[in-house]
Formats: C-alpha cells, structure tokens, sequence
C-alpha cells in the first residue's frame, strides 16, 4: 500500500498529517483516512474511498430480475437478507404483487436475525476496537447460534441468498421455529452480561460519552440515517414510517436518544437489540400456513418505469432506485447506501477531539466499507 498513499508528514506550520488505512483494522475495512493532527487534536480529516469498488450497480444492470437481486449480498455483507429483501419488494413494486403472507413473516423474522447479528458482531468490535477482547468472544457465542439457524434454513451462513420475487426460496427448515426461540432465550438472558461488561464500564463510559457529537441539524444535512441519526433524535426507522413484509403486524419501538455522543449511540443499538427479539416473538409462532413464493414467470420483465424502495438496514435506511425499459433486465439501477452518507458526517464530528477518540467515533458509527464503495 505504501505507493498508494503519501507519507505521514510534518506541514510548514506544525501539523502532522496522518495515514489511517487503507489496511488499518480499526477502519473496519479498506477504508484511508488523511487526518491532520495538531499533537493529538484533529484538526481535520479526510474520507478517501474506494479501494474496494467492485462496480455492483453496473454488473446489477447486466443480470437478470431474478438474479440481480444476490448481487446486493456483496454490499453490506452483514446485512445481505435485508438488502436482497429490497431489491425483491421493489421488483414486486413494479409487478403490483405481494409476497405471500407466509413469506411475509418469514422475512421480517430473518430480518431482524440478520439485525440481531449485525449488532451483535458491532458489539464485538467496539469492545475490541477499545480494548476490551472479552465482548468480541461473548458477542460471537450467540451470533454463531443465529448463523446456524441461517445456514440450516437458507443454505448459507453470511450471504443468505434467499430473496425471491414474491417470496423466499425453499420453505422453512422444521427445526426453523424451536432453533429461534432457542436463540431468543439465550440472547435474553444475556442482556445483564452485555451491560455488565461494557454499558456500566467506566472506562468505556469515559470514552464514549461527551464523544464525537452530532446534533439531530447535522443528522438530517448529512443524510445520516439509522441508530446514527436516532441517537441524534431523528426519527427515521424506515419499517416504523413505511412499513414492508410483516411490519405492520407487530408492535416495537423506535429507539431514539437526543445524546448524540457515541455512548447515545451505543445505548441505541444495544436497545434495539431488545426490540428485534420483540418482534421475532410475535411472529415465531403465528408463521400463516400457505405457499412460501408467489408465482411469476421465469423471465421476468417489468413494465416501463421508475421504481423506489427502502428498507431499514442495521445501519439505516437502503433505497433501491430501479428504471427500467421493458427488457429482461434493469436499465439502470442506483442503490442509496446507508453507510455513505454516515461516513460523510464523520470529519465534521470528529473535529476537534483526539485521535484515540477516533477510533471510538468509527466504532459507534459502525461502518462497513464495501456498502460506499458500490
């Protein structure tokens, strides 16, 4: 990397200019970050991307409707059902049809799985990326349970690959049902664990809290959505203010925290967390009986148009732009990253802190870079 980047430097005027990545561990990715320091302050950064680009939008535009819809797995790869789930919901969007009401509960229950392992695999990483190795061990026992119940049911651990156009794949494996509530239970009898080891901390209430402040006006100029923004009092839940697949038919709160500091936003997640196993509860046991995938012609065509959809992602709100002319396959696709726009935010709020605040600041933003680089 070193012909790829400049050299750390000393300016004329005293500030030294800082390389942070692209293979730093701490950006959580392949992600460079130029940071002009004045002793430990920040005086500035600067976001470089794209070190990972893959051209996804552009090679979506190749595959069919059926088949575009995996290329998303490669975005946010924690949160591969959820965007699979987006670019199905706009396909049927386009088609005027729905999903079944059995495929319906089926995925918002992996939805909020595949929530539940994202934040528990963020948990992890917090703790690590401040110096704290047990939670990243505690985080992955049950974040194991749930890939298991993935891979049992769709075939696949990460990139699940199960999003059809008017349901899911396969129906659900018989263990399905029993192998969830199992996991539900473990994870609630955790909830102590968690806040014993990291929430009551005072180390780590030390550096999180009064750090890397984003006020609710920044949020919303920015475009920063998710935990992010709701920690910030932006209401912005996407399956709260348009809700998709099963939503409707349960009840959850909104998290929101007018803190804006990156203990706000830990304490955001970490509720939100309670709220998934709300929602999987309500739906485990009322799963309808039916077909598991509405039928449609093998190639499909969607009629002339502009089509939009959004789902809410573990990090905030994924848009599908979709055009299309008629073919067998999308003219245009445009996917809005939550990631992206949450980076954006990342130079005006780390102004001014020091740089081992940064580390704490990426950390509850929780960034995962092949989203931006699309």
């Amino acid at each position: 990397m070193r012909g790829l980047i400049e050299e750390n430097i000393i300016t004329e005027d005293g500030e030294f200019i800082l390389n942070i990545g692209p293979q730093h561990p701490s950006t959580h990715g392949v992600l460079h970050l130029k940071v002009w320091l004045d002793g430990e302050t920040i005086k500035k950064i600067e976001p470089h991307i794209g070190y990972i680009h893959r051209s996804i939008e552009k090679m979506s535009e190749r595959l069919s409707y059926r088949n575009f819809i995996f290329a998303t797995s490669r975005m946010d790869y924690l949160a591969a059902h959820i965007n699979n789930e987006a670019c199905a919901l706009t396909i049927e969007k386009a088609l005027q049809i729905e999903a079944t009401p059995r495929a319906k509960f089926v995925r918002t229950i992996l939805s909020e799985l595949t929530r539940l392992a994202s934040h528990q695999l963020w948990w992890g990483c917090t703790g690590l990326d401040l110096g704290a190795v047990t939670p990243f061990f505690y985080a992955f026992r049950e974040r194991e349970a749930i890939m298991a119940i993935m891979e049992e049911t769709c075939g696949a651990r990460l990139t699940q690959n199960f999003m059809v156009p008017g349901g899911i794949m396969t129906d659900i494996h018989p263990n399905f049902q029993q192998r969830t509530k199992d996991i539900l239970e473990q994870i609630k009898g955790k909830y102590k664990e968690y806040d014993d080891i990291m929430s009551g901390n005072v180390i780590f209430e030390n550096r999180t809290k009064g750090v890397g402040y984003l006020s609710k006006e920044d949020a919303i100029s920015f475009g920063v959505t998710g935990p992010t923004a709701r920690a910030s009092g932006v209401s912005c839940d996407i399956r709260k203010w348009n809700p998709y697949s099963a939503y409707d038919q349960v009840e959850f709160d909104e998290i929101l925290s007018n803190g804006g500091d990156c203990y706000a936003r830990y304490q955001v997640r970490m509720k939100e967390m309670r709220q998934s196993v709300s929602i999987i509860e309500q739906l485990i046991d009322n799963i309808p009986e039916g077909d598991f995938q509405e039928k449609t012609k093998m190639v499909i065509k969607l009629p002339k148009g502009e089509y939009y959809q959004r789902v809410e992602t573990p990090r905030g709100e994924l848009g599908v732009y979709l055009v299309s002319d008629g073919s067998a396959n999308p003219y245009r696709i445009k996917y809005r990253s939550p990631n992206f726009s949450n980076l954006s935010v990342l130079p005006a709020i780390a102004k001014g802190y020091k740089i081992g605040d940064l580390v704490a600041i990426m950390a509850t933003i929780d960034l995962v870079i092949p989203d931006i680089d699309r």
